[in-house]
């Protein structure tokens, strides 16, 4: 089993059980107590556990003396975003056909493009969906799949025959984290392989990603970085990082 596989089994089994013992885990799983305490680590720096003597259990969410709602996807960094997905927005031309992926940051790329003429868009996101459907002088395809419970994604790769038809002018996606090693990277396997789907049929890829993301990781990569053709980020990004990405054309976003 290999290590996005076995963290996204800890996932799922964390999610049942609410607490993970190592010496349990390596006999069901067949790796070593060892393996599986570095699996533990990088994903406790991921924020996605806390360690334990001998085990792990989910991230205790910090409260303050009132109770405090946990943002969604889409209210972190908003602002940020919304900049991105307009920047973004400039680089769709009439009469194209584009592919959005299902993250809060391309939905404003969506929520940008409602009112423009003569698109075609292929989307696994329900609310991207929705938003441009409203306009019908443009074309949009929902990919087929599985729906990912309490969100608006359809991940899997049973899209895949929808894809192989479509050759698309570019696919705008955006990540859980992204390095210049491991390329885009996400949580969810399934979500990592669809997106892959997608950059293969498109002819650019463009990569909307708020400074959180940069120089960050995730379990499995869905893009490398080298298929990443135009990256879209805000002014806060790292200077230093970005300055490394010199294969790539990097927008910078205004959100004033």
């Amino acid at each position: 089993m290999f290590a996005p596989q076995r963290r996204e089994k800890i996932m799922q089994l964390l999610q049942q059980s609410r607490q993970i013992v190592v010496k349990e885990l390596s006999r069901e799983l067949g790796v070593s107590e060892g393996t599986l305490r570095t699996d533990l680590k990088i994903m406790e720096e991921e924020g996605l556990l806390e360690r334990t003597h001998g085990g792990a259990v989910p991230p205790r969410v910090k409260t303050s003396l009132h109770e405090q709602r946990i943002p969604s996807r889409s209210e972190l960094n908003h602002e940020e975003k919304r900049a991105i997905g307009r920047r973004a927005a400039e680089l769709v031309k009439q009469g194209q056909c584009i592919l959005l992926d299902a993250s809060s940051t391309v939905l404003e790329l969506a929520k940008a493009l409602a009112e423009r003429d003569f698109l075609t868009v292929v989307t696994n996101g329900l609310e991207a969906a929705m938003e441009l459907g409203r306009n019908p002088r443009i074309n949009v395809i929902l990919i087929g799949g599985v729906l990912r419970p309490g969100s608006g994604t359809v991940e899997g790769v049973l899209g895949r025959s929808i894809l192989n038809e479509v050759h698309a002018d570019v696919f705008f996606t955006s990540a859980e984290g992204f390095t210049v090693l491991e390329g885009m990277t996400d949580f969810s396997l399934h979500e990592a392989e669809l997106k892959k789907a997608m950059a293969a049929n498109a002819a650019r890829v463009v990569a909307l990603l708020d400074h959180t993301k940069l120089g960050r990781r995730s379990i499995a990569t869905s893009v490398p970085a080298k298929a990443v053709h135009t990256l879209v980020t805000d002014p806060k990004a790292d200077r230093s990082l970005l300055r490394g990405l010199s294969s790539l054309q990097v927008l910078t976003a205004d959100n004033g």
